[in-house]
């Protein structure tokens, strides 16, 4: 599961950095960006190796 978090945190980021270059998404982008954030903290908090 930990795989699937950081699979979905670095689509996250590139569909924020393609949202900044196209900028038709507005804040749903930065929406998916805080979530892939929250998704990488929780997973060193948890006391597990990050990427």
């Amino acid at each position: 599961m930990g795989n699937l978090l950081y699979a979905v945190a670095v689509i996250l980021v590139l569909a924020w950095l393609i949202g900044i270059v196209a900028y038709g998404a507005g804040g749903l982008i930065h929406i998916l960006l805080v979530i892939a954030v929250i998704a990488v903290v929780l997973r060193i908090i948890s006391g597990r190796r990050p990427l």
